[in-house]
């Protein structure tokens, strides 16, 4: 089931766009960089939360400077696609802090996933103790990124 889409005006969107650049904004400095009044800013905001526009606030670590640079994609191709399976594999993959995306695709294979390690070898560890141990794997093919290119998170929500 989808969750319902938001109806956003301007206001919303300068809201959502200027946070999701600078999040440590005050309400007196978000206010006038969407030219609201404060008062008005602020009930949006609270809306916005509460209506799970805006899920949280975070720092953005460099994985970078945190020694975190090996980034691979892996395919998993699953024994079983019904949904009890899928949900099993869901939960499991939430658990392996490694694994910084899990999408499930519609194509070739059943699974992306986007697994961040410290080098290679700490991957292969990865792979053989947590990600091969996931339930009703099939098989697993894995692409390393050479370089990130492009890596933000959605910033434009006109």
């Amino acid at each position: 089931m989808q969750p319902e889409t938001l109806d956003l005006d301007r206001f919303d969107q300068a809201i959502l766009a200027t946070l999701a650049e600078e999040g440590r904004i005050s309400i007196t400095d978000l206010a006038k960089r969407i030219s609201l009044s404060k008062s008005p800013t602020q009930a949006r905001l609270r809306r916005l939360e509460e209506s799970g526009a805006i899920r949280g606030y975070r720092a953005i670590l460099d994985p970078i400077r945190l020694g975190l640079d090996h980034v691979a994609f892996v395919e998993v191709r699953l024994t079983d696609t019904r949904e009890e399976a899928l949900a099993a594999f869901n939960a499991a993959v939430a658990r392996i802090p490694e694994i910084e995306q899990a999408h499930l695709i519609a194509g070739n294979f059943d699974y992306l996933l986007k697994v961040r390690t410290q080098d290679m070898r700490s991957y292969r560890l990865v792979l053989a103790e947590k990600i091969s141990t996931l339930p009703h794997i099939a098989n697993t093919s894995t692409y390393v990124a050479m370089q990130a290119v492009k890596e933000d998170g959605l910033a434009d929500v006109t």
